[in-house]
């Protein structure tokens, strides 16, 4: 089969692809290559699946290490180029992980968000319904769930309630997909992910950015006096759960499924902390401040329905999780200083 996945150079886009070198799949890979973070982090995450990026090259680029993949640069608000890619590749599913992320970022930027995750999408629905595929999965967020005080979240929690631009656009999204499954028979599963964590992981998240600051020896803020809890969850089994899902479209009347997948331990920060301090053997110097805007105290996914259709287990306990993640960050690190260096 042929899978579209969007996002590619990004944090779980370069995971899925990676893990599905394993099996038979001719995979399309699209990414915009924006400058939301260091795009040096996206250009090795690309030389990682073997694709050596131009900016100046038009077209697909084939990689290196894998001969049934290949990527474009091609940005999802693109409607004719988007289009285009369909038209030509004819992908039979489509994973769509392409987004302007980051809650914070949105009070700085929010029109960002509403082009790639609201306008974006809908090219993305609009190219499923003239192209017919056989299931779109996309990326939503535990976002969605505010600061909502029922614990844990169940899939059918309210949510019509986000403290954030961001969450606003992930559930706007689930609303599109729902009116195209019901309106053109599209099959579309959300996936609700929490607090994603690993190797090649954003640098705007937590786990990057504490991590960062405990082996440079610097302060982190840690927002609402610390008093926070984030259902961290490693990136493997995040892509575990994708692999198992797609290939398996909602069969209901309307073929519309919404799942949360996360760790379903939620870890106070102070022991999140703490774990940081051990993989690292570093002391985590930190400046404790209030809430912050559109951030919300807790994260905590109710995996039950994950479990009971696809037999979801996450497998990777946080230390785990994190000494892995150490483990990556020196070695590409240290790479990339000794490339400045040459």
């Amino acid at each position: 089969m042929k899978i579209l996945i969007t996002g590619v150079a990004g944090f779980i886009g370069h995971a899925l692809v990676s893990t599905l070198f394993t099996g038979d799949y001719e995979i399309v890979g699209c990414d915009n290559m924006n400058d939301y973070y260091d795009k040096n982090l996206k250009l090795a995450r690309l030389k990682d699946i073997g694709i050596d990026f131009d900016e100046e090259k038009l077209g697909f680029i084939h990689s290196k290490k894998y001969p049934l993949f290949k990527f474009l640069k091609l940005d999802i608000t693109d409607k004719e180029a988007l289009n285009e890619l369909f038209s030509t590749e004819r992908p039979d599913y489509v994973c769509n992980l392409a987004a302007q992320a980051g809650v914070r970022y949105s009070l700085m930027n929010p029109d960002s968000y509403i082009q790639s995750n609201i306008v974006g999408f809908m090219n993305i629905l609009e190219a499923c319904r003239n192209y017919p595929v056989k299931h779109l999965l996309y990326a939503s967020s535990s976002s969605i769930y505010g600061r909502t005080t029922k614990a844990p979240y169940l899939e059918s929690a309210k949510t019509d309630k986000p403290v954030s631009l961001y969450a606003a656009t992930k559930k706007s999204g689930e609303l599109m997909a729902y009116c195209y499954s019901q309106l053109y028979n599209i099959p579309t599963t959300g996936l609700r992910f929490f607090t994603v964590y690993g190797p090649w992981g954003r640098p705007d998240m937590a786990p990057y950015i504490f991590l960062k600051a405990a082996i440079e020896g610097k302060t982190v803020k840690v927002f609402n006096n610390g008093k926070m809890k984030r259902d961290f969850t490693y990136i493997d089994d995040i892509v575990g759960g994708i692999i198992n899902i797609l290939p398996s479209p909602p069969v209901f009347e309307i073929p519309y499924e919404i799942y949360n997948i996360g760790n379903s331990k939620p870890v106070d920060l102070s022991e999140f902390i703490d774990v940081i301090e051990e993989v690292s053997h570093k002391k985590l110097y930190r400046e404790y401040v209030g809430m912050q805007a559109g951030d919300v105290t807790l994260t905590y996914a109710d995996v039950t329905k994950l479990q009971k259709d696809f037999d979801y287990k996450p497998k990777v306990e946080l230390m785990e999780g994190m000494q892995n993640f150490y483990d990556w960050y020196i070695k590409f690190t240290m790479s990339n200083r000794v490339k400045n260096d040459l």
